[in-house]
């Protein structure tokens, strides 16, 4: 019999299959110094859903403007200023006069003397304040009142109704047929009450 050391039995040995073990035929002692790895698939609780960090938009936008760069998403109108001024002669509607009323009217001392010369006197066939004080609703009492009085019965009229605009006024002279007061107070607010608006000219108090 051949002893161990026998190196005949040893190249024997060498050449004889190595024969595969049985994972579960091995060894506590064995599997504790060489764990078995599972390679099955996840199961589906172990699985983590995938996370997309996507960044928002208030995130671009403020790395954005970190980098120097301007917020392209604001409008684009924004960044103007709202203290410029119009271009001259503008139309828009922040330029544009305000209908004059006849408080502006009172202002203009030239003016009232035209009115008053052409609608106090009391005449059979032509319309006069009376008409218009009356067609304003102004009470009968009223207007025999103001006839008595010394100051113009025109500027009284006026006054009572300084919150009404030229253009009513206008309109009243177009009712009664006073072409001429009508022709003055369109001329005034053609020429004259833009540049009062505007403040080239100055007010007579």
């Amino acid at each position: 019999m051949a002893s161990p050391d026998d190196p005949l039995r040893a190249d024997h040995l060498a050449k004889e299959p190595v024969e595969d073990t049985d994972p579960s035929t091995i060894s506590l002692n064995m599997s504790d110094k060489y764990p078995i790895q599972d390679t099955g698939l996840p199961k589906a609780e172990e699985c983590d859903p995938v996370t997309l960090n996507c960044p928002t938009k208030s995130d671009v936008q403020h790395q954005g403007e970190e980098n120097g760069f301007p917020d392209s998403t604001r409008d684009p109108l924004s960044g103007l200023s709202k203290d410029e001024p119009c271009a001259e002669k503008c139309t828009c509607s922040s330029c544009s006069l305000r209908a004059p009323t006849i408080s502006d009217l009172l202002n203009d001392q030239d003016l009232l003397d035209v009115i008053r010369i052409k609608l106090d006197p009391c005449h059979p066939t032509v319309k006069n304040w009376r008409n218009f004080a009356s067609k304003w609703g102004m009470p009968y009492d009223e207007l025999c009142f103001l006839e008595q009085r010394p100051q113009s019965p025109t500027l009284e009229f006026l006054l009572r109704n300084s919150q009404r605009t030229v253009g009513q006024l206008v309109e009243l002279c177009r009712l009664y047929h006073r072409a001429d007061v009508e022709k003055v107070l369109r001329r005034w607010v053609d020429e004259e009450w833009p540049k009062r608006g505007r403040g080239d000219h100055p007010r007579n108090v």
